[in-house]
């Protein structure tokens, strides 16, 4: 039996073998004949002809060309994904990328903000909204926002009727009348606000032995005001010197008043007007103050006391507290001068019978000062009107008696603060 299963299993195995291995030398042959897809390499370059380099470099190159196309959104390139779409502008021109030409279609989508063209007339842009007290104005085809008027800025002193200071009052209690209109208060403040004060003394012949004693009681004003009030110094005679531009350094405005060269006339509202000047195209702080000192009547200004109110009482002026050292009553023109300069702007004008009053004086400035309220109202006919403006303040308030309202009699409406009156 194993001799005839051995005759008959080695053809067998023969047959296998042989057709085993005929199979395998065909599967070879197959491979090593079979010819690549590229092109002949006498018929193509050297970078073309061998994709199998290039097939792996692709994405990665892909990646590369995607990342700075991201990072440029809003730079002027197109993003490689365009951001949330935009309900898109009546009559606006789009243009897009032809290779993404659904994103130019109308139905709710916009090209990104960085490719957007510009706004069509008569259209608000997009998310420009018109601010509080501004009306919008179409000019040039486009929408513009500005102000139909600017607020009148009061600061106010409240006294009862024994002239003690009242600083507990609500908005409620005041009334502001304008051409004797009511008005509505718009703002209202009553707390220790900086201001920009200006210095103005009296540096004529006449002042020379009292120099050091008014010297003193600015300096005490100063230390007795705000901490970030912003001060300048005005020394006068015949002409007006600014000695000091705006500072909070006690010790530059103690050099500033101590120089005293006490000689000529008393220009006394060529100083005011300059002074205001001064305030209007420096000051950096809303309210503005000028403690004014002098010994006499004005003599030498070229301008008139007139002249110096009007500009005081321009839009949103100074407050002038005036200390008028004037013992002779012959200087009755004088007294009148200074307080008509004073009430006009709110302030107040003192008329001491000795020099040693004027360090009270001074830290009573600087207590009215910082106790005022500060109110701000939108007048009924517009600043653009023109005119002057007389303005009055009512208050009243339960456990009071009659209270009495300081602050400026009126004001020139258009006129900048600082601007010629001829």
């Amino acid at each position: 039996m194993h001799l005839r299963n051995d005759r008959v299993l080695r053809p067998l195995v023969l047959l296998v073998f042989l057709c085993t291995g005929s199979w395998a030398i065909g599967q070879n042959s197959g491979q090593s004949t079979v010819p690549p897809p590229n092109p002949a390499p006498s018929t193509a370059s050297p970078e073309t002809s061998a994709p199998p380099e290039q097939a792996p470099s692709t994405p990665r190159s892909i990646g590369q060309q995607q990342a700075p196309a991201r990072s440029s959104v809003g730079a002027g390139s197109t993003p490689s994904q365009p951001p949330a779409p935009i309900a898109p502008k009546p009559g606006a021109t789009q243009q897009e990328p032809s290779s993404t030409p659904q994103q130019a279609s109308p139905n709710g989508q916009q090209p990104p903000a960085s490719e957007q063209p510009g706004t069509a007339a008569g259209q608000e842009q997009p998310g420009q909204q018109s601010q509080p007290g501004q009306q919008p104005e179409n000019e040039g085809g486009a929408f513009v926002f500005k102000k139909e008027v600017e607020e009148v800025i009061l600061h106010a002193t409240v006294l009862d009727e024994k002239q003690r200071m009242v600083t507990n009052l609500d908005r409620g209690a005041f009334t502001i009348f304008e051409n004797n209109q009511p008005q509505t208060i718009k703002t209202f403040r009553h707390e220790d606000i900086p201001v920009a004060l200006g210095i103005v003394i009296d540096n004529s012949g006449s002042m020379r032995e009292k120099r050091d004693k008014v010297n003193k009681a600015t300096l005490n004003l100063v230390r007795a005001s705000n901490p970030e009030d912003e001060v300048f110094v005005v020394n006068f005679n015949d002409e007006y010197y600014l000695d000091q531009d705006f500072t909070s350094n006690i010790g530059q405005l103690k050099e500033a008043l101590e120089k005293v060269e006490s000689r000529g006339g008393t220009a006394l509202y060529d100083a005011i007007v300059a002074s205001a000047d001064h305030l209007k195209k420096n000051a950096k702080l809303e309210k503005k103050v000028l403690f004014l000192v002098t010994d006499g009547e004005d003599n030498s200004s070229r301008e008139s006391l007139e002249e110096a109110v009007r500009r005081l009482q321009a839009e949103n002026g100074p407050t002038v507290y005036a200390i008028g050292l004037l013992g002779e009553e012959k200087q009755r023109r004088a007294r009148r001068a200074l307080q008509e300069i004073a009430a006009s702007t709110g302030g107040v004008a003192f008329l001491p019978r000795t020099l040693d009053e004027v360090d009270e004086i001074s830290s009573s400035v600087a207590h009215d000062i910082r106790n005022q309220y500060t109110i701000g109202y939108k007048p009924t006919t517009p600043k653009s009107a023109g005119g002057y403006r007389s303005v009055h303040v009512e208050a009243r308030a339960h456990g009071y008696g009659r209270l009495t309202v300081r602050t400026r009699s009126g004001y020139y409406a258009g006129q900048e603060q600082g601007g010629g009156g001829h």
